[in-house]
């Protein structure tokens, strides 16, 4: 009635009916899937493996990429079952030789005071782990005897030099030295030296360094070939800009790493409104070294999605001079400032350059500008101006 009457539309008036046929009939596009997510780990699920027995013929690697309680799981088990099966072997002597039943003087035993199971299975576990408190000992009466105890000792040996091994790994991995090695949370893009690039913050929270360091940049996007073949994945290198024309980098202090982006570039029609949650880009960077103090390659990971490259924006300086040495101020590492850039990709900013000078969009130039508008008679002189 109300809107017949004209005080409120028709479009604002839902009924039952209205309200059920008003909803969206098709979903928003959800975020594209990370490839590496911005911690280093890849997000890939291996399923329909059928060759499961790969994974048995590298047992090392195995155990050392198994999570710790599985791990310290299976070296409790081996133990233990090394340590009943010898016993059982242990018993099966001493039942054989008559060492249960016999309690003559003069009788030698095979192995002294050994006359049960649970004997057995004690003295199992002095010749494994060489505890040796005295009571139980072999003797020169049985040959098999000393043959067995010689296999168990290596048996030991063997399980014990594979745990310290698996152990050492698993708390000297490369991926721990990571976990100090920080990137940026956003890239940016803005004009340096009148060209559009590409750049973001890495720094290393230790005092010992990354030796021989070096990052490489992949742009990850769906595409397809001239004969129609789909490439979900389509990993496309990005050349960073260094002096030198390599991808080595002195990580001493944050460095802000920079791709101009060219004709060369996948990069290079890419534009401020491309920059969006649907956006089919994700950008990886991969920082790897040797650590100096333990001589272990490393390796850390992260990827920026469209959404996650702030355009027109520049990182704010953090390294300063402070009492003759430099400090670096980690609060202020991933914040950004706005500068000038123009809104257009680096492709039209190429072709319409010679209308279109980049320089002018530096804060100097559009100062000085502002000043040689400003036309203002000075109030007072020093000297009498000639006649």
């Amino acid at each position: 009635m109300l809107a017949r009457k004209g005080l409120i539309p028709e479009e604002y008036l839902l009924t039952p009916r209205l309200a059920e046929e008003t909803e969206p009939r098709y979903q928003a596009k959800q975020r594209r899937a990370r490839f590496v997510a911005k911690n280093g780990t890849c997000n890939v699920a291996h399923k329909n493996i059928r060759e499961q027995g790969r994974f048995l013929l590298d047992v090392f690697t195995t155990v050392v990429d198994l999570k710790w309680h599985y791990t310290l799981l299976i070296f409790t088990m081996s133990f233990l079952c090394t340590w009943l099966l010898f016993g059982m072997i242990w018993w099966l002597i001493a039942f054989a030789h008559g060492d249960l039943d016999v309690n003559e003087e003069g009788f030698v035993p095979c192995v002294t005071s050994v006359q049960s199971f649970t004997g057995a299975f004690l003295f199992s576990i002095e010749v494994q782990v060489t505890i040796g408190f005295g009571g139980r000992m072999i003797t020169e009466e049985c040959p098999e005897a000393i043959l067995v105890l010689i296999i168990q000792n290596i048996v030991g040996l063997v399980i014990n030099a594979i745990m310290l091994g698996c152990i050492f790994m698993k708390t000297a991995q490369a991926h721990r030295r990571a976990e100090t090695l920080i990137f940026s949370k956003h890239a940016v893009i803005a004009l340096r030296n009148g060209s559009l690039s590409f750049m973001f913050r890495v720094g290393d929270l230790r005092k010992s360094m990354i030796i021989s360091a070096t990052i490489h940049m992949q742009v990850v996007r769906k595409s397809s070939s001239l004969e129609g073949e789909v490439i979900p994945l389509n990993q496309i290198d990005i050349q960073m800009e260094n002096p030198v024309s390599t991808n080595g980098i002195f990580l001493v202090s944050p460095l802000i790493i920079c791709h101009t982006i060219n004709k060369d570039s996948p990069l290079y029609d890419l534009s401020p409104t491309s920059l969006h949650h649907q956006e089919d880009l994700e950008i990886i960077v991969i920082l790897e070294g040797v650590v100096e103090t333990t001589g272990i390659t490393t390796q850390a990971r992260t990827s920026y999605l469209a959404d996650e490259i702030l355009w027109g924006q520049r990182f704010v300086p953090i390294v300063a001079e402070e009492d003759g040495r430099y400090s670096v101020d980690y609060s202020k590492f991933g914040k950004t400032i706005k500068v000038i850039t123009p809104d257009c990709t680096a492709r039209q900013l190429e072709e319409n350059r010679s209308t279109i000078d980049p320089r002018s969009f530096s804060p100097r130039n559009t100062i000085r500008k502002r000043n040689a508008t400003l036309k203002l008679k000075p109030k007072f002189t020093l000297f009498d101006e000639p006649s």
